[in-house]
This record gives structure tokens, sequence and C-alpha cells, in this order.
């Protein structure tokens, strides 16, 4: 046997990829759609609340390049916007003094927390006619499965 996976297996993984993909950019069409970024855009959002759920408050921008879906230019135009809007802010890490940290300033950290809100809402809505309780969570156990192993965690 060369290891190599079988065409069922293959073409099982394919579907379910793509069933997984074209599932959230439905969603994620709707969500943007929806009146909570008519406030900011949802790349923008993005990054406010991978600051927010940082338990420092302070990344890296490699950090964030991590947890978000930017190229590391793009990343870097944004933050220079959200700072430029005072919404974020850059300092200097106390372990390496060329580093910069970014962190959410209060006026980025109300925005995060009332787009938020409104989101976590518009999620709702969507979510939950569609699943069950039982199928939400089995849905979450299984994407934080697939995102671990892709992860090496």
């Amino acid at each position: 046997m060369s290891g190599q996976p079988s065409s069922s297996t293959v073409r099982l993984a394919a579907e379910t990829w793509e069933a997984l993909f074209r599932s959230q950019v439905a969603v994620m069409r709707r969500l943007q759609s929806a009146p909570a970024f008519k406030k900011m855009p949802a790349k923008e959002y993005d990054v406010l609340f991978t600051l927010s759920r940082c338990p420092s408050g302070k990344l890296r921008l490699n950090e964030i390049n991590d947890k978000v879906l930017l190229s590391q230019s793009s990343l870097s135009r944004l933050m220079d916007r959200l700072e430029k809007r005072g919404l974020v802010a850059r300092g200097v890490a106390p372990d390496d003094g060329r580093g910069v940290l970014l962190e959410l300033t209060e006026a980025g950290l109300e925005l995060q927390k009332t787009i938020g809100r409104e989101h976590v809402r518009d999620i709702a809505e969507l979510v939950a006619p569609a699943l069950t309780p039982a199928e939400q969570r089995e849905l979450l156990r299984l994407t934080e499965k697939l995102r671990a192993s892709v992860s090496g965690h």
C-alpha cells in the first residue's frame, strides 16, 4: 500500500471542504450585509475582535495575521487606518525594543463591543433556525477538531 488515499476518500474530503467553504461564504455574505457591518467592514471588525479576545490585550502584527484572513501588507494598511481613527494604538514590546505591540484603545473596545453585540444576534438569527443546539455543538466540535489538526495542535 502506498499510503495514498483512495479516490473515494479524496472525493469525500473535497466534497466536505466545498460544503464547509460554501456554507461559510453564504453565512458571511449574509452577515456582512447586516446592519452591524454598516458601521465598520467585517475585516476591520475581525481585527478589533481578535485584539479583544487576547488575554493581555496586546498582540504583535504577525500574531494578528495568524488569526485573520488577510495578507501581511493588507493587514499593515488596515492597522494604519484603525490607528488613524483612534481605534488601535501601537506600543513598544517590553522584551524587544524594536517590536511593536498593538492594542485596542477605549474607543476601539467600545466599538468592538457595540458591533459585537449586534453581530452575535445576527449570527443567532442565521444559525439557530438551521441547526438544533445538539447540531450546533457537534458542528463546533468538528470544526475545532479540523482547525486543531490543520494548526498542529
